[in-house]
């Protein structure tokens, strides 16, 4: 089902693959689809170091370089993950879905342990207790033992666990092609109409 109307959440953590954050949110305002994007100060460390961020400009701006269409930007919000009393932290703001993406181990244990000390953990906190989409997307290799105990804590409270894994059958000719692959399944969880990617058999 199309829920190209309705917001949808999208935290960007510490975890190197800033690239995949910072795609998804771009092709979800493309889309028409309003965003509240939050950025945890490691993410934003991250977004500089690998991206060339400037913590001191406007993230909307940044954007418009990575593909997000000026005339959408209208639809971001971004806070950080300081900012507790924002609508994410309630159960009674609806939205369509959140992603964690990349989702650092740090946020994994502690969303998986219920410790929602900041605006990421306390999202993802609600959006499992209001049974509402709940998207972790790990950037991490290898897996230790305490990671996928923590994947797997939290499948089983209804997250989907959904690893920045590319796909190569389409042949992606560019890094942002690559990283499109994972972020068009992303899409394709949160029920979002997109023609990012190409599909197997199409």
């Amino acid at each position: 089902m199309a829920r190209n109307n309705k917001t949808i959440v999208v935290a960007i953590c510490g975890a190197s693959g800033s690239v995949y954050g910072v795609r998804l949110v771009a092709a979800l305002l493309r889309e028409g689809v309003p965003v509240h994007a939050i950025l945890s100060h490691a993410g934003v460390y991250v977004l500089s170091h690998e991206m060339g961020y400037d913590p001191q400009s406007r993230f909307q701006d940044f954007l418009a370089g990575y593909g997000a269409d000026t005339k959408f930007l209208k639809n971001l919000t971004v806070f950080s993950q300081d900012d507790i009393a924002a609508p994410a932290a309630s159960g009674s703001f609806c939205h369509a879905g959140m992603v964690v993406v990349p989702c650092s181990m740090k946020t994994l244990a502690a969303v998986a342990a219920g410790y929602a000390d900041n605006l990421i953990n306390r999202a993802c906190d609600v959006s499992l207790k209001e049974k509402r989409s709940l998207i972790m997307v790990p950037r991490e290799t290898p897996l230790n033992m305490i990671h996928l105990e923590n994947m797997t804590r939290l499948a089983r409270a209804g997250a989907v666990i959904l690893p920045a894994i590319p796909s190569f059958y389409s042949f992606p000719g560019t890094l942002e092609a690559l990283v499109d692959t994972v972020v068009a399944r992303i899409l394709d969880h949160l029920g979002v109409v997109h023609n990012l990617a190409v599909r197997w058999g199409d």
